[in-house]
């Protein structure tokens, strides 16, 4: 027998069916000296192959990754309005194909410094949408001025490229909703905005982009549900977490049950940043003169003029929804991408400002348990303003659990009962990942601010599609663009918008009014 045949002899299971890495060890002692090593790592090899053969076959999971979707641009152009340019408004013009020719600058210089940097290789080869800006309004001077720089750089080049025509900057989102060659708006404003603005475009006949969350109160969710609906515009939440791959993975492993009876949910959100703690940068330029106050407050309670409250918005409840609202909202939908857990029978939320005695009115540390009852498990979360530990998101089962962002990972419970024959065996090993699945390298490291690499990890900037690293944001409003040529409805719809909504409320109530609130299903109401 040769010492090929020999070796394929000794990898075979013994009597007793147990495969364990103590064979290889048991193996070498046979071995010269001069070749054990070698000998040693083809034989470790050669025995992981079998595990890895035989947990596949046990999980059988798909080794193909979504594409791209097939694209509409040889449609009709689309006329677009941007509707506030501040942080989040620069993103998404970005994903439409828009982007600030300084930003260009900025990409190009850091390509040249770092090698591994792709992300203005990335951007150039972003599918062009065939959609072009008409419009833009902003109430601060200077953001509405980035946005007009944004929508005329037509051909993704820096301030020494060639520029197209600056689009029309309107006063008042009404004008620009009311005029005649914008066919849908992409709303990017304080939450309290939300709700009146997707309302209004609507009623106009235009299809929104609105980001997240929905609304800011719970009576103009419904408003906003009626009116997108009787006026049959196409809705799209700005969700772009539906965009990420891990996010299709994990929702074959939940329908291939690989997981187990899951009864236990836990998302979180940890930062220690003055940006992650909304504590932003007030522009120097930001005067009485530069911003419409009165246009800012709008259904809001008056306040007298504020820096602070106009740049850092999101740490009062006047206009903010919080982190509920704020945060929360993405990892929600996140689960209810996967899981389809709708809206929670309950919610009980407890927390407060412990760390950031600025004068805000929103926590900075909040705990909420939504529970569902019908389907024996309970979602909680879990989220400080002041602390960079990293949490995952993490799916529990009784067989296994999975923790998702940008990568996905399986761990087999060690009293698994579906997994009990291999983990005796030792083919599976509770103590490592049964299962990881990684679309390709993120290059985190390549992106400069932490509030940046928070988002990239939890897969919310970047994606893979097709082999290539793919922005989520363009992903997004490519699908609402698609949408809108073939009249169907994208990922996060109005109907997921609801689930989102209903949700992050629930919390926020429970919170502000320290009690147990309930979905009361039936009528359709908060209680």
């Amino acid at each position: 027998m040769s010492e090929k045949q020999k070796d394929n002899e000794n990898l075979k299971p013994t009597n007793s069916g147990r495969f364990s890495r103590r064979e290889v060890i048991k193996g070498l002692a046979t071995v010269p000296v001069l070749g054990a090593m070698a000998y040693g790592v083809y034989r470790k090899n050669k025995l992981d192959n079998i595990f890895r053969t035989s947990i596949n076959e046990e999980l059988n999971l798909s080794h193909k990754a979504p594409e791209i979707p097939e694209s509409t641009t040889g449609g009709k152009q689309i006329r677009l309005g941007l509707i506030g340019f501040g942080i989040r408004g620069p993103h998404l013009a970005r994903g439409a194909g828009f982007a600030h020719p300084e930003y260009i600058d900025n990409l190009k210089e850091n390509a040249l410094k770092d090698k591994n940097d792709k992300r203005y290789h990335n951007y150039l080869q972003q599918e062009n949408l065939n959609v072009v800006v008409n419009g833009v309004c902003d109430i601060f001077d200077v953001y509405a001025k980035n946005a007009q720089k944004a929508a005329s750089n037509i051909n993704r080049e820096g301030t020494a490229g060639k520029m197209g025509k600056e689009p029309k900057r309107y006063r008042t989102y009404k004008e620009l909703i009311a005029a005649d060659d914008i066919d849908a708006v992409i709303i990017s404003v304080p939450d309290h905005w939300h709700g009146r603005m997707t309302i209004d475009a609507a009623n106009a006949g235009k299809h929104v982009y609105c980001e997240k969350p929905m609304t800011w109160t719970v009576p103009e969710t419904y408003k906003v549900v009626e009116t997108v609906k009787r006026n049959n515009i196409v809705f799209q939440l700005g969700h772009q977490g539906r965009q990420t791959e891990s996010y299709f993975k994990a929702r074959e492993i939940i329908d291939k049950n690989i997981l187990g009876k899951i009864s236990l949910i836990e998302v979180t959100t940890n930062r220690n940043t003055p940006n992650g703690a909304w504590v932003y940068k007030i522009h120097p330029d930001g005067n009485p003169l530069t911003i419409d106050w009165n246009q800012f407050i709008g259904p809001a309670p008056y306040h007298k003029f504020s820096l602070e409250r106009f740049f850092r918005w999101r740490c009062w409840w006047d206009y903010s929804t919080g982190l509920s609202g704020d945060l929360l909202t993405h990892e929600y939908d996140a689960i209810n991408q996967i899981l389809n857990i709708g809206i929670p029978d309950s919610a009980i939320s407890s927390g407060g400002i412990y760390h950031f005695k600025d004068g805000r009115t929103v926590p900075d540390v909040l705990q909420t348990v939504f529970e569902f009852p019908e389907k024996d498990m309970s979602l909680v979360y879990s989220a400080s303003l002041a602390s960079s530990r990293k949490r995952g998101r993490v799916i529990m089962g009784d067989d296994a659990s999975m923790e998702l962002g940008n990568t996905l990972t399986i761990t087999a419970d060690r009293n698994s009962t579906r997994y009990k024959e291999k983990i005796e065996k030792g083919i599976i090993d509770p103590l490592s990942p049964l299962y990881t699945y990684v679309p390709g390298k993120d290059n985190v490291d390549a992106i400069s601010s932490p509030t940046e690499k928070y988002f990239a990890g939890r897969g919310l900037l970047y994606t893979q599609r097709g082999g290539k690293t793919v922005d989520t944001t363009h992903l997004h409003v490519k699908e609402w663009i698609d949408c809108i040529r073939k009249g169907t409805q994208p990922s996060c719809n109005i109907d997921q918008g609801f689930e989102e909504a209903i949700t992050a409320h629930m919390g926020t109530i429970a919170y502000r009014e320290n009690r147990k609130v309930f979905w009361d299903k039936e009528k359709q109401k908060i209680v």
